[in-house]
């Protein structure tokens, strides 16, 4: 892949992700240490322990993602069912039970020394609500990095949501339960509403009405661009508010970032591996392959810190866990890009098929 293409796939934010969450990291540590009034201000803005500025925030990073969703092409996809199922299968019956089992061996027995049982489980539990939530936002960059099927991006990234909306609750309950973690079942209720019911409907029907008012192709280059910036906005000072509250804890454990990133990394490597191992197996096109790794590989980390703090608060390991999954998404998923660009000769060509079947 030239580098051009990559500038044009992976934007500047982007690319720089990593380093822009470290910033935030220091710039909240800084105002949780010499302006405690902000965060403690912050923290009086709560109903049903879901914090309000945070909700608001990680309301203009979900909704702008939500209007990409076409559904109807779902019914298109129909014909070409196998990437769809290795996607689902990954995503919903592999990775949030390799989450837990991957974090846990690390958390309660690897690290038992390092770290204390409870916070432990608080970091385990941050890692099983990131786990239950595959991507439905970067997912598009891998995918156009690896020549991916667009469309069929598209479909995959459309039906995960819709299984978020029944599955996400019940897994990070059960695997929750598991550890004895004491989960407000409300609470994680009002989350999968407040974070993927309502700006899920409303990205619809905004879609609905744009298109019929404007056209696709004045949806597509115009009305989607305007919120590019708003979602910048809202990651950024998310992660500050986030970090504000988590000072304490990271300047007395600062080891704990790495520790919690490296199962992260090994799940993340792990998955790919399984989906796109398994595409490969079923004869399916590179262009297929690859998003259907990706798409697990890679976690709608918005929706996993909304949860996080509904249900443990923002000074909880838990939030931390999540945070530190954005931390290493994108050079991790940077890797696996390579990965798969190096190996789509293991693929079928889709060209050669003029038209993908069966897949």
């Amino acid at each position: 892949m030239k580098s051009k293409g990559k500038a044009e796939g992976l934007g500047f934010f982007e690319k720089y992700l990593t380093l822009w969450v470290i910033l935030c990291m220091i710039i909240g540590v800084l105002i949780g240490q010499f302006a405690p009034a902000i965060p403690d201000t912050l923290s009086q803005f709560e109903y049903f322990q879901v914090s309000i500025p945070t909700a608001i925030l990680i309301w203009l990073m979900i909704y702008p993602m939500m209007l990409k969703i076409d559904f109807t092409s779902i019914v298109r996809a129909a014909k070409k069912p196998k990437g769809l199922v290795i996607t689902c299968v990954t995503n919903w019956l592999i990775k949030p039970f390799t989450m837990y089992g991957i974090t846990a061996l690390f958390f309660y027995v690897i690290f038992q020394q390092l770290i204390p049982i409870e916070l432990a489980k608080e970091y385990v539990a941050g890692a099983v609500i990131l786990g239950a939530a595959p991507c439905t936002a970067m997912v598009f960059v891998w995918s156009y990095l690896t020549k991916g099927n667009s469309a069929y991006t598209l479909v995959q990234v459309a039906i995960n949501d819709l299984i978020i909306l029944v599955l996400f609750a019940p897994i990070v309950a059960f695997l929750l339960g598991v550890d004895n973690v004491s989960v407000p079942l409300a609470t994680l209720l009002l989350s999968t509403v407040l974070f993927v019911v309502v700006p899920l409907f409303l990205g619809f029907i905004t879609r609905l009405l744009i298109i019929k008012k404007r056209g696709l192709t004045y949806f597509e280059n115009v009305f989607l661009k305007k919120f590019d910036s708003v979602t910048i906005i809202g990651l950024l000072l998310t992660l500050i508010i986030i970090f504000s509250f988590q000072g304490e804890r990271i300047i007395s454990n600062p080891l704990h970032i790495l520790l919690i990133a490296i199962p992260l990394t090994i799940q993340t490597i792990l998955i790919f591996t399984i989906a796109y191992s398994w595409s490969r197996f079923w004869k399916l096109p590179h262009n297929i392959a690859s998003p259907a790794g990706m798409i697990g590989a890679s976690n709608f980390f918005e929706l996993a810190v909304a949860v996080s703090i509904s249900l443990f608060g923002l000074q909880s390991g838990a939030t931390l866990a999540t945070v530190v999954g954005v931390l290493v998404e994108v050079p991790v998923m940077l890797l696996l890009v390579k990965v798969s660009n190096k190996t789509k000769d293991w693929f079928i060509n889709p060209e050669s098929l003029n038209e993908i079947k069966n897949v």
